[in-house]
Parts: structure tokens; C-alpha cells; sequence
């Protein structure tokens, strides 16, 4: 068949058909418009969700910012105190306190960390285990119980397991012959009953996520696991473990960028004179320099070190985890 030109088949149909374009913006804009306008309904519904998160939490964000390189003085207010900027930073550093406040808060971080980071999950795995299923709901209902105490009340428990006049603890070496001892103001026994108390009150709600993880995992692999002979140990190293590893490395990686953030709530109610250079910490120091002497800049400044230190672990320990093992946050 023959067409204007001389040309025939296929190369008539491409010479006389139109290149096919993509939607232009116009269109591309006019059709997110159309989108939105179907779905106005959802949208008004996400106004008090978006003004929320606008107001309390980038907006002081972002305040904190500006307060950090000012000298804000309450009558004058955020905007019109004075700009003074990197001082209340360089107030910070030439502190004689802060060598020690900041090793104090990185050595407790570590021990919290290093104490309680595996429980967790080796707990997980047992309830994940348990047969009983009555059992396991009970038992997770009792260390789930704990996290809802304040810390109050975690004191009170630690008073009265611990206080040299009636503490149960004192009360039994006293019934075993021995001398009663100061647990609770003796800078040795400080950060161990720190770390015991805050381990007993979040362990069981820490499990939470990673039993949510084991939840995904097949139960087929489990059972042709056993069929082939292997044992409780080998699941758990072959099985449970390789299924939660990308879990564990995201609380991992989450948990270092929180390292300059002892728990300070705890350690005001917990600490006294006798232990004060063991426990105090930079969220104590903050509390005692910048609320308590009203110097708001120099608790932001602080604030805002820590957010910016925190987030570089974070980051930096993402990095080093996918060079490891190939799993990060992102």
C-alpha cells in the first residue's frame, strides 16, 4: 500500500503520527488541584492535625533556635531581646563543671545502655516462646506495669527496699548479723540502683517492638525448622534473631543519639549532696544553672547542643550500621 510520499508500513505511520508528549504543569497542576478539591473533606479534617504539630513542635523548634544566640530577658520577649550569639555557648564550655557533668552523662548512657539493651530483647523472645498463652498475658501485663509508675513512685519502691532505718534490704543484713549500710548515699552503690530501678520499670515495655517484629515472622519456617532437628537455641540464632535484626539495629542506632540524655527526671529525684559528683548530669546541670537562675538561653543552648550532637550519632551510627550489615534506619 502506497501513501503521499513514497513511503509505505510502518515508516508512514511513524512519519505521520504525532510524537506523544507527557501531561504538561498545567495539567499536572490542575489535576493535584481536582485531586485535593475531591478529597476537601480529608484535608479540613488534617487542619487541627497540621496546626498542631506547626505549633507545638516546629514552632518551639524553631524559637529554641533563635533563643540559643540571645539574652532573653522575659519583659522583652523572644524577638526583641538581646542577639548576643555564640556566648551563651562559649558560657557553656568554660563552665568548671561541664568536664565532669558531661562524662558523668555519657558513662550513665552507656551503662544504661550497655545494661539495658539486650534484656528487652532476650524477653521478647521468651514470651514470643511461651506456650501458655494465659501465662504469657499475665506475665506481660506484670512487667508492663512499671513503665506506668513516675518516677515518684519508682523512688518510693527504691526508699523502701533501700533506706538505712527500714529498708528491706537493711532489715535483712541486719537479721543476717551484718552492719546496716547507706545504699542510697554512697556515690559506689549510686549508679547501680540507678540503672536496676530504670531497667525494672522500662523492660517490659520495651519489649513491645520487638515482640511486634517477631509477629511478622512465619510460623512455617519455625515448624519445618523442627522437623529438621533443630533445637530451641538454633531457632533463636538461625530464625528469631535474623528476623528482629533490622529492628534491633533501628532502637540501636536511636538509642546513641540519645546519649547525652542521662534520664535526668530520675537522677533530680535520686540524687543528693553525698552523691552529687557522681550523678550530676547535664539535665541536672540545665535544671540548676538555667531554670533555677532563670538563664533560659543557656538551657536552650544546651538543649540545642545536645539535639545537634544527638542527631550526628544518630546519623553517624546509621552510616557505620548499613557499612556493617547492610540494615539502617534509612
Amino acid at each position: 500500500m502506497s501513501v503521499k510520499g513514497g513511503k509505505t508500513g510502518p515508516e508512514a505511520a511513524t512519519a505521520e503520527s504525532p510524537l506523544r508528549k507527557g501531561p504538561t504543569d498545567a495539567v499536572l497542576r490542575a489535576s493535584i488541584w481536582k485531586r485535593i478539591h475531591s478529597h476537601r473533606n480529608l484535608y479540613f479534617l488534617f487542619i487541627p492535625v497540621f496546626a498542631y504539630f506547626v505549633l507545638f513542635k516546629y514552632w518551639p523548634i524553631l524559637l529554641a533556635w533563635v533563643v540559643a544566640f540571645k539574652d532573653l530577658q522575659l519583659g522583652s520577649g523572644v524577638f526583641r531581646s538581646e542577639w548576643i550569639g555564640w556566648q551563651n555557648f562559649k558560657d557553656i564550655f568554660y563552665s568548671p563543671d561541664i568536664p565532669n557533668v558531661i562524662r558523668n552523662t555519657v558513662e550513665i548512657s552507656l551503662l544504661r545502655l550497655a545494661v539495658g539493651f539486650l534484656p528487652p530483647i532476650i524477653l521478647a523472645i521468651l514470651f514470643h516462646d511461651m506456650a501458655t498463652r494465659r501465662l504469657k498475658k499475665w506475665l506481660q501485663t506484670f512487667v508492663y506495669i512499671p513503665h506506668f509508675f513516675s518516677w515518684v513512685i519508682v523512688y518510693g519502691v527504691v526508699f523502701g527496699f533501700f533506706s538505712v532505718g527500714f529498708g528491706f534490704v537493711n532489715n535483712v543484713l541486719s537479721g543476717l548479723g551484718m552492719e546496716r549500710h547507706e545504699f542510697l548515699l554512697d556515690s559506689a552503690w549510686f549508679r547501680p540502683i540507678l540503672i536496676g530501678s530504670a531497667l525494672w520499670k522500662e523492660i517490659g515495655w520495651s519489649t513491645i517492638i520487638y515482640l511486634a517484629a517477631l509477629a511478622t515472622v512465619d510460623a512455617q519456617l519455625y515448624e519445618a525448622a523442627v522437623i529438621d532437628g533443630a533445637g530451641p537455641l538454633k531457632r533463636m540464632r538461625h530464625i528469631t534473631i535474623p528476623s528482629i535484626l533490622s529492628v534491633v539495629t533501628f532502637v540501636l542506632c536511636l538509642s546513641l543519639g540519645s546519649l547525652l540524655s542521662a534520664g535526668g527526671e530520675q537522677i533530680l529525684l535520686f540524687y543528693n549532696d553525698a552523691v552529687f559528683q557522681t550523678a550530676d548530669v547535664i539535665d541536672t546541670w540545665v535544671y540548676r544553672e538555667g531554670l533555677a537562675r532563670l538563664q533560659f538561653s543557656l538551657a536552650t543552648a544546651v538543649g540545642l547542643f545536645q539535639s545537634v550532637i544527638g542527631l550526628g550519632l544518630v546519623i553517624g551510627s546509621n552510616f557505620v550500621a548499613k557499612r556493617l550489615s547492610g540494615r539502617g534506619i534509612w
